[in-house]
């Protein structure tokens, strides 16, 4: 053990003894020790605000378990150099700080509510958010290897009597062809002039690319943040995005504009690691006039009356009309990506599509097998508003799983749990491995794992 931890480990214990012989009425205190992390009454307070009734037992006892099992994925993430993006954090920011705005009435009773600044919530979210995400990686990167055979599947499921198996919710396929509204050039023009005056005002120095980013970025991934993203290598970024990104050498310059999926992008380098670079952007959209989504939507009608003709395929119509490259090819079905395992499937659960595209959802739900929708709008994966028809190729009502049906659902049970297996076996050696001090105010529990204290 090496001197700096030596001295850590030292203080901690005499903190933990001066905090014995405190009053029971502090304001804060540290009642676990992990490594050398700290686990607070505040932080244990705040969780069982969050969570409240969902917490399955004693939360004084629950919460902090959960917290130091989370502190054990963190410090494993940081030697394997496991991170997540901010982008990603950010995401479940700003779906969590809605969700409060609404529960609350407004942003200014939330700030009453919480007794803070919205500035310091979203801080204290992203805070909290980019732990879990980063223990849930961890728990990912453990498990990748895991496999699981299809003899090992069938013996799981062979004794379990039919009515404990498990519940296989309604399920949907959906095709879909969609249709980019047409965008004027005068409109792409407004854009691309928006775009060189930012650009301007930074190089003369006037205003800085970071303010600039979040007054008026259209990326909610990295507005916030001025733009900026995290180290990524090109092959992770839309090629026309990449091309002009990895192209810039001077971090003083403002890149050309360049047109990527999302919209159109300005560029500031900050650094080159490597094969990876770390840069701050902002996103312009062109806004879509009503009239270019009416006629979108007039073309969609004629499609959809040639397939009820029969006078051509669905298939065939996606292959000559759709503008969406990804189920273009692939037939018009719509893919569901798990992104633990990174396997595909046709199939979505309602609310699995729902949180794809709420609008694709409730077009869908009302449709009988082999049905196509009338034309609707809806926002796809890049943010941009599109016109399309969906088409349900296959519902599946909710039924109890069977080997022929749902081989994929039970293979996934299984897997499931052999890699809980997994992680209750790297816990319990990590427990044995690493310091671990729990106030003995606090040690009256019964813990999920028993290795908490020695």
């Amino acid at each position: 053990m090496n001197v700096r931890k030596r001295n850590t480990l030292c203080l901690f214990a005499v903190l933990f003894s001066l905090l014995s012989m405190a009053q029971k009425n502090v304001i804060d205190e540290v009642v676990w020790v992990v490594g050398d992390e700290a686990i607070l009454r505040s932080d244990i307070e705040k969780r069982r605000l969050e969570y409240g009734s969902q917490v399955k037992g004693n939360p004084y006892c629950v919460i902090p378990e959960q917290l130091a099992i989370q502190k054990l994925f963190l410090h494993q993430a940081v030697i394997d150099s496991v991170n997540v993006t901010d982008e990603e954090v950010n995401q479940y920011v700003e779906n969590d700080l809605n969700e409060k705005v609404l529960m609350a009435g407004s942003k200014e009773k939330l700030e009453e509510y919480m007794k803070m600044p919205m500035v310091q919530i979203r801080e204290e979210l992203f805070d909290m958010y980019k732990s879990e995400l980063t223990a849930m990686r961890m728990r990912e990167q453990l498990t990748e290897e895991v496999k699981v055979t299809p003899a090992e599947v069938r013996r799981y499921f062979k004794d379990i009597p039919e009515d404990s198996l498990p519940l296989i919710p309604t399920q949907v396929e959906v095709q879909i062809l969609v249709l980019q509204p047409r965008i004027p050039q005068t409109e792409i023009e407004r854009i691309k002039n928006l775009l060189r005056d930012y650009a301007e005002r930074v190089n003369n120095g006037s205003t800085s690319f970071s303010t600039l980013a979040r007054l008026y970025s259209e990326d909610p991934g990295t507005a916030r943040q001025g733009g900026e993203m995290p180290y990524m290598g090109k092959a992770e970024l839309d090629p026309g995005f990449a091309n002009v990104a990895f192209s810039l050498t001077d971090t003083k310059k403002v890149s050309k504009i360049a047109q990527s999926e999302f919209g159109y992008h300005i560029i500031q380098l900050i650094d080159k690691r490597g094969d990876k670079m770390k840069c701050r952007h902002i996103l312009k959209r062109p806004e879509v006039a009503q009239a270019d989504i009416d006629s979108a939507l007039v073309v969609l009608d004629s499609i959809v009356s040639d397939i009820r003709n029969e006078k051509i395929s669905f298939e065939d119509a996606v292959r000559y009309a759709s503008d969406d490259k990804d189920t273009r090819n692939n037939r018009g079905i719509v893919s569901n990506i798990n992104r633990e395992t990174g396997d595909t499937s046709p199939r979505f659960e309602m609310s699995e599509l729902s949180a794809l595209s709420p609008e694709l959802a409730r077009t869908v739900e009302s449709l009988e097998i082999g049905e196509i929708s009338k034309p609707f709008t809806m926002i796809n994966s890049k943010g941009k508003t599109v016109c399309a028809i969906a088409r349900l190729k296959n519902r599946s009502l909710a039924h109890r799983a069977s080997i022929t049906e749902d081989f994929q659902v039970m293979k996934n049970i299984v897997r499931n749990k052999k890699g809980e297996e997994t992680i209750r076996n790297w816990i319990k050696e990590k427990q044995q491995s690493t310091y671990i001090r729990i106030n003995p105010d606090w040690r009256d529990c019964e813990f999920q794992y028993d290795g908490w204290i020695k």
